[in-house]
């Protein structure tokens, strides 16, 4: 038996197909993991059909104020969708960097994998300005 089977297989997320051999792309192991942390903070509870509750609600938290107290509900959402959602890891950390003007906060995960206890981080890039040029002076 694989000692690596319970990291799992999927597709890649997003799904793609391979040109050379014309099958689904899939990711094992690790990265299967990253990909699905990916997955779920990019998914609002209530987007998924038949599992409403799958997600994690930030984006509930686009137009607050971005002060401790926020921040700190952003932490906790993160947490506690991830305890709920991937129980293939024990999360360490969760880190917010903010930075307004380019509108962009980088969540911070930095968890163990449980089955091989080895550690891993990565960084969520989650955008608090639609768009790709915004620039303050094009909106005068």
């Amino acid at each position: 038996m694989d000692n690596y089977s319970y990291l799992g297989k999927a597709w890649a997320y997003p799904p793609r197909l391979d040109a050379q051999n014309k099958m689904t792309v899939v990711v094992e192991k690790e990265e299967n993991i990253k990909q699905s942390l990916w997955n779920l903070l990019s998914t609002s509870p209530g987007e998924r059909v038949h599992h409403y509750d799958y997600g994690c609600p930030i984006r509930k938290y686009v137009f607050e104020v971005m002060d401790t107290t926020t921040q700190t509900l952003i932490r906790e959402e993160i947490e506690k969708s991830i305890i709920l959602f991937e129980p293939r890891i024990t999360l360490n950390a969760v880190a917010l960097e903010f930075n307004q003007t380019e509108g962009i906060m980088r969540i911070l995960l930095d968890y163990t994998i449980r089955q091989t206890n080895r550690r891993s981080n990565m960084v969520y890039p989650f955008y608090l300005n639609e768009g790709t040029d915004l620039k303050l002076e094009n909106y005068g």
